[in-house]
């Protein structure tokens, strides 16, 4: 899995770093039960969803990994319709309008995206002293499909932990058909110039 796809889940670090031994997902749910207060018994699967992604995104390293290219993908609640919208920011390579011609350039040694063993990483204070930085992204904001999504639970209770981990599970199946297209596209499109 993991750099095929846009995003994965990591179970073997989920289990390996789990104080009880089975997941540290699982932990984090019931010590923040209350990142899901509003959703309780709500009709509709988005709100829950939500911040079950938010605490499987949000922990450093994250029980969601994803694609070197992807600096963040968010969920949020469509305030207009109550929809589920995913808000995704991806590492791309100069637009061919920047491409086609450096004259714009005059030798000042613009720079791409800094990399580290493949990784896409924030220049350093010390690197912007040196040269000017041109990083290029692309956001993505999509709906995302709720029919997979379990409903949103009654209240706090036992399962808990394991419907907000089906929510996230959906979230990335969901979340990969959308972007694993847009990825492979980056990664095997030609370098410009």
């Amino acid at each position: 899995m993991g750099e095929h796809e846009a995003l994965w889940i990591d179970r073997e670090y989920d289990r390996g770093r789990a104080a009880d031994g089975l997941s540290r997902y699982a932990e984090l749910v019931r010590d923040n039960v209350a990142a899901f207060d509003g959703s309780w018994g709500d009709i509709a699967p988005v709100t829950f969803a939500c911040a079950a992604w938010r605490l499987a995104v949000t922990p450093s390293p994250p029980c969601v990994r994803r694609h070197r290219r992807i600096l963040s993908v968010a969920c949020d609640r469509n305030p207009w319709d109550g929809t589920l919208t995913a808000h995704a920011l991806l590492v791309s390579p100069l637009p061919a309008q920047l491409t086609a011609s450096r004259e714009w350039w005059r030798d000042r040694g613009w720079r791409d995206w800094p990399q580290t063993f493949g990784q896409y990483l924030e220049p350093t204070d010390q690197d912007l002293t040196r040269s000017p930085f041109l990083r290029t992204t692309l956001l993505i904001d999509t709906p995302v499909p709720l029919g997979a999504l379990p409903p949103a639970p009654g209240g706090p209770s036992d399962t808990l932990a394991d419907t907000a981990r089906l929510a996230v599970a959906v979230l990335v199946k969901e979340l990969n058909e959308l972007l694993n297209p847009i990825i492979r596209r980056l990664e095997t499109a030609p370098a410009p110039g």
